[in-house]
């Protein structure tokens, strides 16, 4: 696995709530996965994304197909396929590989490979949730919103912020020379994680491990866990804006708003326009925040080396990051609030 920008410390070598994290990841997932290795400078975001993705996407729920429902518990299946299809819309192509994969390791080697296609699943449940998840990169211009429970929409909105870290801090291939993308390897690694993807997660696991900040648990979530872990990422990932200036912070917000996710096709020329008449100070940390919501894997070394001569420490980039994934996956999550859409469709 290549990290982009740094080398985060072994799992070995964890302490604190690192090392608390890492252990429930052990019990409950495959171990400390690269891109909860890549949050580690800064404990407090990964706890609460790691707590997003368990209480989400691992957390109580039917372990296999047909249970998707508009509000009640969900299948292990639907969430991977949640996963899947948002990670497709967001250009992640290690985190497809991964759910795939898991995807095997539920049996569902058919739909694994549908999605691995970018193809629409036979049944129609499925489709949908794809067709949902896709939806939601573009939340004003497709009218998105979710008729579905705290899980799916815990699950959509965690690789939100998930994909856009990954494809910042990682490389993309999650096996050397991209062997992941062959379907045999693919079966194969599924088979590795059969039995881990069929034990039962208790929901609320993973609450200890955040801290309780201003933020309260949205109303999408009901009174599930997952709405308290998303309240927790909220409030340690937009702390990453206080590395930049309010004119910098009210840039990102306005450009996540007014762009709605599309994609740049330029990313560097588009991000460089859009911080060219901001102070010198903030210009490269405003540039990689945009990148971060918009198209992280074109931040590139040098914008990281400009933003190391005031910023040395690996923490201050993964803030950052974090910020601008967080920023992104808050437009998502304001579709979910009828207020915040009557707001979007006025404007």
């Amino acid at each position: 696995m290549t990290y982009r920008f740094f080398t985060p410390a072994p799992p070995r070598a964890a302490t604190g709530r690192t090392a608390q994290v890492y252990r429930q990841m052990r019990d409950d997932f495959i171990g400390p996965a690269p891109a909860f290795q890549a949050l580690s400078a800064v404990p407090e975001i990964l706890a609460a994304s790691w707590a997003l993705m368990r209480e989400a996407l691992l957390a109580g729920g039917t372990r296999l197909a047909g249970g998707t429902g508009l509000a009640g518990g969900t299948s292990r299946v639907d969430r991977e396929v949640v996963a899947s299809a948002v990670s497709r819309a967001n250009r992640c192509q290690f985190c497809v590989d991964a759910h795939v994969t898991l995807l095997h390791a539920l049996d569902e080697h058919e739909l694994a490979e549908v999605i691995a296609r970018g193809g629409t699943p036979s049944h129609p449940a499925h489709a949908e949730l794809v067709h949902w998840a896709a939806g939601s990169r573009n939340p004003r211009a497709t009218g998105w919103t979710s008729p579905y429970g705290p899980q799916l929409t815990g699950t959509l909105l965690a690789f939100h912020f998930i994909n856009r870290v990954v494809s910042a801090l990682l490389a993309p291939d999650l096996l050397p020379g991209g062997l992941q993308r062959f379907p045999v390897v693919r079966s194969a690694g599924g088979r590795l994680y059969a039995r881990m993807s069929r034990e039962r997660n208790e929901p609320g696991g993973s609450l200890p491990l955040l801290d309780t900040g201003p933020t309260p648990p949205p109303a999408w979530a009901t009174d599930s866990p997952v709405g308290v872990a998303y309240a927790a990422l909220t409030d340690a990932a937009t702390s990453g804006g206080d590395l930049l200036s309010d004119v910098a912070r009210r840039t990102v917000t306005a450009t996540v708003r007014w762009e709605d996710g599309r994609h740049p096709d330029q990313p560097a020329e588009w991000a460089g326009e859009l911080v060219r008449d901001l102070p010198g100070t903030d210009r490269v940390g405003t540039r990689i925040a945009l990148l971060a919501a918009f198209a992280p894997a074109a931040i590139s070394p040098g914008d990281v080396g400009l933003w190391r001569l005031s910023h040395p420490a690996d923490a201050d980039l993964v803030r950052l990051v974090a910020y601008g994934a967080i920023t992104a996956t808050d437009h998502v999550a304001r579709a979910l609030d009828p207020a915040h859409r009557q707001e979007s469709h006025r404007a």
